[in-house]
C-alpha cells in the first residue's frame, strides 16, 4: 500500500464526516437507531462468551435472548424505514425465533415453579 493504513482510517473518516454532514436529522436518528439496535445485537455474542467463560461451558444465558430479540427489532425497524429487503429477510425470521426462546424458558420457569409446590 502506497499511502499506508493511517491515510486508508484518515480517509475513511472524512468520508464518514462527509456522509453524516449532507444526512437530513431524521436520517441521522433513523442512521443512529440502527446502528443502537446493532450494537445490542453484537452485545449478545459477548453476553454468551462471557457466560461460558465463567461456568466453564457452552451456555446460553437468557440475556443472550433478550439482546437477540431487542436487538433485531431495532435492526428489523431500520431496515423497514430504509426499505432493505436484505436486512428484512435477515432479521425477521430470526426475531420470531428468538421471542419463541424467551417463550419456551418462561414456560419452563412456570413449569418448574409448579412442580416445586
Amino acid at each position: 500500500m502506497e499511502h499506508g493504513i493511517g491515510y486508508f482510517l484518515g480517509y475513511l473518516i472524512a468520508r464518514s464526516r462527509d456522509y453524516i454532514a449532507g444526512m437530513p436529522n431524521v436520517d441521522l436518528a433513523w442512521l443512529l437507531f440502527g446502528l443502537a439496535g446493532q450494537s445490542l445485537f453484537m452485545m449478545r455474542f459477548i453476553v454468551q462468551w462471557l457466560h461460558s467463560e465463567r461456568h466453564k461451558q457452552s451456555l446460553i444465558p437468557v440475556s443472550f435472548w433478550y439482546f437477540s430479540l431487542f436487538g433485531g427489532l431495532i435492526v428489523l425497524a431500520y431496515g423497514f424505514h430504509r426499505s432493505d429487503p436484505v436486512i428484512i429477510l435477515g432479521q425477521l425470521p430470526g426475531t420470531i425465533v428468538y421471542a419463541r426462546n424467551l417463550m419456551l424458558i418462561r414456560q419452563a420457569s412456570k413449569d418448574a415453579e409448579q412442580d416445586d409446590r
